[in-house]
C-alpha cells in the first residue's frame, strides 16, 4: 500500500514540478519507506511507497521495459505471481518481480480490460505515452481510495483529498448535499465527497483521459440477477456449497499472505476475523501474530473470546486496551485522516489498533471485513426478514415479538410497544414493495439528525430527502432482486466501501503506515456468495449459516456459537465524562461552543447546545443522540482543519489536528 498523486494537464502544456511536488508531502504517512516522481510533458506522477513486495525492485514510479507506459499503483495483485508467469508465456519480460510491473504487462496485453484479471485491492494512474492516455482505476468493492478535481485544463488526483487540496488553484468548499448524505447514509454517495470540488472515483470503476476528454466508466459491479432463490436447498448441495466456499476462503488467505515482510491478523474475538486467523495460521504456523481492542466497558469488550481463539490457536498475541478518554483524545486525528464527517467514534480505537501494529514490526495484517455483507451477517438482514414477515399480518401480536432477537445490546429498544416499533421499523401493509424496503429505518433514523443543522443549510437542500439520490445509482433489475439480495446490495455498494473500507479501514490502518487485506473481499468470494440462495446464507434467523457450516470447526465452538455482537466503542462518554459531567478534552468544549457553531454556520446552535447539555449528564444514550453528537463534533473539526487552517498551511492544519511533523 502506498500515496499516488499526480495530474494531467488537458490542453498538452507541460506540468510544472513545482506544482507537482507539495502533494507528496500529505501522502508521507501512507508511504514512509520511498518517494519517486515522474514527468512527462503534459503528465506527472508522484509515489510515497510502503515498500511489501520487491523490497529492493519495486521502486515507483515504475515503467516497462520498453518505456511506452508508466505507473504509480498503491495496492497489491494477490495473484501476481500467476499472472507473471502466463505473461511470461506470452514473450512478456521482467526487470523486477513485482506486481507494479505486472499490471504494467498486463495492461500492454489487455489494454484498459486488463482489470478483469487482478484479483486484488488497487488504486492506479497509468500513463500510456503513445496513446497519450491516463488510465486510473478503484478496485472492485473500493477497498483502496482514489480522488480527483478539475483546475482549470488540468485533472489532479491523489489517493487522498489533502494531497489534491495540495496542487494550486483547487477550491475549498464543502458539499453541503453531500453532507446531508453523511447524516443519511452514513457517507457520501460516490462521486460526492465533503467536498464541492473534488470527487472520488467509485468503487469498480475506472477514469480515462483521452485526446482532452475526461470520461467515467464502470468495469465492476454487484449482481444478483444469478441469485439461486429457490424455496428449498438439498443437504446434498448444501453440503457442496459448504466444501466450495471453505476452498475459495483458503485460497483467498493464501494468496493474501504472500509478501516480503511479515502478515499479522487483526482479531475481534468474533467469527469472522477468528476464521481468517485461523485460516492464516495453517500456512504461516505459530508464527502468527495477532492484533486485539480491547475496552474498559464490559458491554462493549470481546477480549474474553480474543483470548480463546489465542489459546486455541496458539498466536503470539497483543492487545491495546482503549479507554474512553483515549479515544476522545485521537479523534481529532482520526478526523484528519477519514477526510470526512463520522457518526460514531468506532474508526478511533482502529487507529489506535493499527499504531499497535507498526509499533510491534508489521507492515500487514489480515482483518475479516466483508463477511457481514456478504455471507449474510448483519442484524439488519434479518430486520426486514421480520418486517416483512410482519407486514404480511399487520395486525399479529406475535409477530412483533420476533424483533426481541434483535438487537439485545439496545435495551430500550426492547421495552417498547408493538405500536411504537410498527412506526419505528417502518411495518405497514404495503410489506417490502419498496426497493428500499430493508434499509429505510435505519436511514429515516439518522436523518432525524437533520434537525440540528443550520437553517440557511437546509435551505440549500433541495428539500428533505426522499431517497431519490439513492434510487439513481441503483442498477436496471435491483427491483426484481429478492429482499435479501436488495438488502446485501445496499450494504455491499454504499456502506462498505464509503464507510467501513474508508473510515474504518485503509484511513485507520493507513494512518500509521499499515497494510490491511480483506480474504473475505476476494472477487472470487464474493461472486460464490451471490449466486447462492439467501437461505443458506441466514437460516431462518440464524446468520451466516453457510460459513459456519464449512469452517467454524476451526475455531472454539464458544466463538463459533456465540450471539452477534457488532463492534461498536463509547462514543458520547468518550467525550463527556459522566462522572464529572465535564468535557474530556479542551477541543471538545471549542468545537462545540454555541460561538464556534455559529461561526461555522452548518448547525444550529440552540439544538447543538441542548445535545451537548444532555450528552454532559449522561443522557445522551441511544443512537440518535450519540450519532448526531459526533457528527455534529467530527464536522466542525472537518472544517476546522481543512475549510478554516488548511488555508494557513498543511504544518497547521496538522497541528490542528495533534499530527506530528514528518522528518525525513
Amino acid at each position: 500500500m502506498c500515496g499516488i498523486a499526480g495530474v494531467i494537464n488537458l490542453d498538452g502544456t507541460p506540468v510544472e514540478i513545482n506544482r507537482l511536488a507539495p502533494m507528496v508531502r500529505p501522502l508521507r504517512h501512507r508511504g514512509p519507506d520511498e518517494e519517486g516522481l515522474f514527468q512527462d510533458g503534459a503528465v506527472g506522477l508522484v509515489h510515497s511507497r510502503l515498500s511489501i513486495i520487491d523490497l529492493s525492485g519495486g521502486r515507483q514510479p515504475m515503467q516497462n521495459c520498453a518505456r511506452s507506459a508508466c505507473i504509480v499503483f498503491n495496492g497489491e495483485i494477490f495473484n501476481f505471481v500467476e499472472l507473471m508467469e502466463f505473461l511470461e508465456g506470452k514473450g512478456h519480460r521482467f526487470a523486477t518481480r513485482s506486481d507494479t510491473e505486472v499490471i504494467l504487462n498486463l495492461y500492454t496485453e489487455y489494454g484498459l480490460d486488463c482489470v478483469h484479471h487482478m484479483n486484488g485491492q488497487w488504486a492506479f494512474a497509468l500513463w500510456d505515452a503513445g496513446k497519450k492516455r491516463m488510465f486510473l482505476s478503484r478496485d472492485r468493492f473500493g477497498i483502496l481510495p482514489l480522488f480527483y478535481a478539475r483546475v482549470g485544463r488540468s485533472l489532479v488526483f491523489a489517493s487522498e483529498i489533502k494531497s489534491v487540496l495540495a496542487f494550486p488553484g483547487v477550491q475549498v468548499e464543502m458539499d453541503l448535499e453531500a453532507l446531508r448524505q453523511v447524516f443519511t447514509y452514513w457517507s457520501p454517495l460516490a462521486p460526492r465527497t465533503p467536498f464541492r470540488n473534488v470527487f472520488q472515483l467509485p468503487a469498480g470503476h475506472s477514469l480515462i483521459v483521452e485526446d482532452g476528454e475526461i470520461r467515467v466508466q464502470q468495469y465492476y459491479g454487484l449482481d444478483y440477477s444469478e441469485t439461486n432463490s429457490k424455496a428449498q436447498v438439498s443437504p446434498v448441495e448444501e453440503q457442496h456449497c459448504a466444501e466450495e466456499l471453505s476452498d475459495l476462503l483458503m485460497d483467498s488467505t493464501r494468496i493474501r499472505l504472500r509478501a516480503d515482510v511479515p502478515v499479522g491478523a487483526y482479531l475481534s474475538g468474533g467469527l469472522d476475523s477468528s476464521i481468517i486467523t485461523a485460516l492464516a495460521q495453517k500456512y504461516v504456523g505459530s508464527s502468527l501474530c495477532t492484533f486485539s481492542v480491547a475496552f474498559q466497558d464490559r458491554g462493549l469488550d470481546e477480549s474474553a473470546y480474543q483470548e480463546e481463539v489465542v489459546r486455541a490457536l496458539a498466536t503470539t498475541h497483543r492487545t491495546i486496551r482503549c479507554t474512553e478518554g483515549e479515544i476522545g483524545r485521537v479523534l481529532p486525528e482520526v478526523v484528519w485522516h477519514t477526510e470526512c464527517p463520522i457518526l460514531r467514534t468506532a474508526p478511533a480505537p482502529l487507529f489506535l489498533l493499527s499504531k499497535l501494529v507498526r509499533e510491534s514490526g508489521f507492515k500487514v495484517v489480515l482483518t475479516g471485513e466483508g463477511a457481514d455483507e456478504f455471507q449474510g451477517g448483519y442484524d439488519i438482514y434479518k430486520e426486514a426478514k421480520i418486517r416483512a414477515f410482519w407486514a404480511a399480518q399487520v395486525d399479529s401480536k406475535r409477530r412483533p415479538l420476533l424483533l426481541s432477537r434483535l438487537y439485545p445490546y439496545l435495551s430500550g429498544l426492547q421495552k417498547q410497544s408493538p405500536a411504537y416499533l410498527q412506526a419505528f421499523f417502518h411495518v405497514d401493509g404495503n410489506g417490502p414493495g419498496d426497493p428500499l424496503f430493508s434499509h429505510i429505518p435505519r436511514w429515516g433514523l439518522t436523518a432525524k439528525s437533520h434537525l440540528f443543522f443550520s437553517a440557511d443549510v437546509r435551505a440549500a437542500w433541495r428539500g428533505e430527502s426522499d431517497y431519490t439520490d439513492m434510487q439513481q445509482l441503483l442498477p436496471a433489475r435491483f427491483g426484481s432482486w429478492d429482499l435479501f439480495s436488495r438488502a446485501q446490495y445496499l450494504e455491499g455498494r454504499f456502506l462498505l466501501p464509503g464507510y467501513l473500507l474508508s473510515s474504518q479501514g485503509d484511513r485507520m490502518s493507513m494512518a500509521h503506515s499499515i497494510e490491511a487485506r480483506y480474504p473475505f473481499l476476494d472477487h472470487r468470494v464474493v461472486e460464490f456468495s451471490s449466486r447462492i440462495s439467501p437461505r443458506l446464507k441466514m437460516k431462518v434467523l440464524r446468520e451466516k449459516f453457510l460459513l459456519k457450516r464449512a469452517l467454524s470447526r476451526m475455531i472454539p465452538k464458544a466463538v463459533a456459537e456465540r450471539p452477534k455482537q457488532p463492534y461498536r466503542a463509547p462514543d458520547a462518554a468518550s467525550l463527556f465524562d459522566p462522572a464529572t459531567h465535564q468535557a474530556r478534552h479542551e477541543y471538545v468544549n471549542d468545537m462545540l461552543s454555541p460561538r464556534r457553531i455559529h461561526d461555522y454556520g452548518i448547525f444550529d446552535p440552540a439544538p447543538v447546545q441542548k445535545l451537548v447539555e444532555k450528552a454532559k449528564a449522561g443522557r445522551a444514550v441511544g443512537f440518535l443522540d450519540n450519532a448526531a453528537l459526533v457528527g455534529i463534533l467530527t464536522t466542525q473539526l472537518l472544517i476546522d482543519q481543512f475549510f478554516v487552517h488548511l488555508k494557513e498551511g498543511f504544518s497547521d492544519a496538522a497541528n490542528r489536528a495533534g499530527i506530528a511533523p514528518v522528518c525525513r
